[in-house]
């Protein structure tokens, strides 16, 4: 690619930055606002000895997320705290997650605000570990923020969903994760009208190359796009650094977008206007 498509290409890859930064910025003030609470002088009337509660922090989460979720033109369906198992005093397994009027998840027709009823009784044939889900295993292991998806969320919304999620540390430990969920039927609606300013095949994939938006009807949603040398590409994604362009070997260009962990595939311009 020429150096005014190489532009282009990083032209397109920002904007898509624009839109999805403010909500990584958004979780990671909400980690920094109950990391402040856990350890700051307002700790004492939370926590007790030194021991957190849900009847005290979940007033906090709900002010935290609620007015975003709320908020006209707001990208997020649903957000909260979980717990780490054995955290909080008086709930072994908790999460702290509210769904937006948007997200009719487990009640459909309903349009408010409202917690998500999760099952928390290990015992119960409902019940779902979720330190094994992804946005919980990845920010447990390296202690950073992750985007989790496209995949379909069947805890919180039943649909090809987005989940960000960062580790909420306390005294050297993390205690759980905050984090946000959004549609990827939204997102599509922001990011596909960037990404056919391209003249040609748009995708925008995470760390793991699997497809958010495209402008390739044969890239579906959710799927690995496979090319190759795309592995490689994308993979300092996953560090906080996400490095520079690149090109592969079947001339695709592979830009990140800031730092969102996220990257646009942008394939060999056509001719159509």
């Amino acid at each position: 690619m020429n150096t005014t498509l190489d532009l282009a290409a990083e032209h397109i890859a920002r904007r898509v930055a624009s839109t999805i930064e403010p909500v990584l910025a958004m979780v990671d003030g909400w980690r920094a606002v109950l990391e402040a609470e856990l350890s700051g002088p307002f700790a004492g009337a939370l926590t007790g000895a030194r021991t957190a509660e849900a009847i005290s922090l979940d007033p906090v989460v709900a002010a935290l997320v609620g007015r975003e979720l709320e908020r006209d033109g707001s990208l997020i369906t649903g957000a909260g705290f979980v717990a780490a198992p054995g955290f909080l005093a008086d709930a072994q397994w908790h999460l702290a997650w509210w769904l937006s009027s948007a997200n009719s998840f487990g009640s459909p027709g309903t349009a408010t605000l409202r917690r998500l009823d999760a099952v928390s009784d290990p015992d119960s044939e409902q019940f779902r570990d979720y330190t094994t889900l992804e946005w919980w295993r990845v920010p447990g292991r390296t202690l950073r923020r992750h985007l989790t998806g496209p995949y379909v969320d069947y805890l919180c919304t039943d649909d090809y969903t987005v989940t960000i999620t960062t580790p909420v540390i306390s005294e050297g430990e993390m205690v759980g994760v905050v984090g946000a969920d959004a549609y990827v039927a939204r997102l599509e609606r922001e990011l596909l009208p960037v990404l056919r300013e391209w003249r040609g095949a748009c995708t925008l994939v995470n760390a793991s190359g699997r497809i958010i938006a495209s402008t390739d009807a044969r890239r579906a949603t959710g799927a690995l796009l496979r090319l190759d040398g795309l592995a490689e590409a994308i993979a300092p994604l996953h560090e906080e650094h996400p490095g520079h362009a690149a090109v592969l070997p079947g001339g695709e260009s592979v830009v990140p977008c800031g730092d969102t962990s996220l990257a646009l595939v942008a394939g060999a311009p056509t001719d159509r206007a």
